[in-house]
């Protein structure tokens, strides 16, 4: 059983994020169990590295001490599994927000398909969704975007270790991505479907594994309030 001195010191602890949470969520529901289990009134906690609402997986939680770890956490490489769903964009490039424009498919096979994906391999130019997290003038892209501002953001060099393609079921892509930090794989949808001369968004989304920490040694934030009860 973990001490108060175990989180104090510091403990990572990984967490499989569920849908429609935020990553904020996730830490502040570990954070007041935690508090509340050892009467504490604060607490270092944070994550390594944000998932999406939409995307579920691994989360790599620190406390204590170990929050000094986080920046060295971030830069690890990633792992992601997920799905592309080809022929139409959003303004988002995943399901947050609604299809806006619609593309033909019918030209594309599944050996153009793989073709594609090595295409991406390696270092990569990509520009981050408009809808995303980054700071521009002080105010996040998404609160700009919602404006219906005009942002002009500059591509950022990624790199793309594996890109394997698991399942092809038009229009849905299945994938499997290992990439390095800052990859957007929203991004990676968008430009993906336009490399085929159609158009694609992101679907669906899961983290597995960040450096060597496994989505499959992860709990979930209600397990974990309860294992600690």
């Amino acid at each position: 059983m973990k001490t108060k001195e175990d989180f104090l010191n510091g403990e990572i602890l990984l967490i499989d994020k569920p849908l429609e949470w935020s990553s904020f969520q996730a830490v502040n529901a570990l954070k007041w169990a935690i508090r509340k289990k050892f009467n504490l009134k604060k607490i270092k906690i944070g994550h390594a590295g944000t998932l999406d609402p939409l995307a579920t997986g691994l989360l790599v939680i620190c406390t204590g001490k170990f929050t000094k770890k986080i920046p060295e956490l971030q830069g690890q490489v990633k792992e992601y599994t997920g799905t592309f769903t080809l022929g139409a964009t959003t303004p988002s490039y995943d399901l947050e927000t609604e299809v806006h424009q619609t593309f033909p498919i019918d030209h594309i096979t599944e050996a153009a398909i793989k073709k594609v994906a090595n295409q991406f391999l390696g270092e990569i130019d990509q520009v981050p969704p408009v809808f995303s997290a980054l700071k521009k003038d002080g105010k996040r892209l998404y609160e700009l975007a919602r404006e219906g501002k005009e942002v002009d953001i500059k591509s950022r060099k990624v790199e793309i270790l594996e890109f394997e393609i698991t399942r092809v079921t038009l229009p849905e892509v299945d994938f499997r991505v290992v990439c390095s930090k800052g990859t957007y794989i929203r991004s990676l949808a968008h430009d993906f479907g336009k490399a085929l001369g159609s158009g694609a968004h992101l679907s669906a989304l899961r983290r597995t594994k960040i450096g060597d920490f496994n989505v499959n040694n992860a709990t979930s934030p209600l397990v974990f309030k309860e294992s600690l009860e």
